[in-house]
């Protein structure tokens, strides 16, 4: 199959993917000339992407601070939820070590950090 060769080439599938998404829907058959021509452009646009803007997957550092922005918690309320001092949460924070299992056990849970994010998996 055609593979999108440029940023050009993918602009104008986008473009293309945003005119027919309001012609389909849950209901439209399979067979439907619009829906085939979405699925196509967007497998390419798929594989576009992965190659050209790959998503990292995030840092504990910055899920940590993330989920600290969310709950409007500081260092200080971080460091009473896990029960760890202050310290150690800058520790943390700055990259200068990492939680131990029990710590990282307990980010998981109160932070709602998935398990593979914290232990670096």
């Amino acid at each position: 199959m055609a593979k999108i060769q440029s940023e050009i080439a993918y602009k104008a599938a986008m473009e293309r993917i945003e005119e027919l998404l309001p012609l389909v829907d849950d209901d439209t058959p399979l067979t439907d000339k619009n829906l085939i021509e979405l699925d196509l452009l967007s497998g390419l646009v798929e594989e576009y992407e992965d190659e050209h803007y790959p998503i990292k997957v995030p840092s504990l550092v910055d899920v940590i601070k993330l989920r600290m922005y969310e709950m409007g918690i500081n260092q200080a309320k971080l460091s009473e939820l896990l029960g760890v001092s202050t310290s150690r949460v800058s520790d943390y924070l700055t990259g200068r070590s990492e939680p131990t299992l029990k710590v990282a056990r307990e980010m998981s849970r109160k932070l709602n950090i998935d398990a593979h994010i914290v232990l670096g998996v």
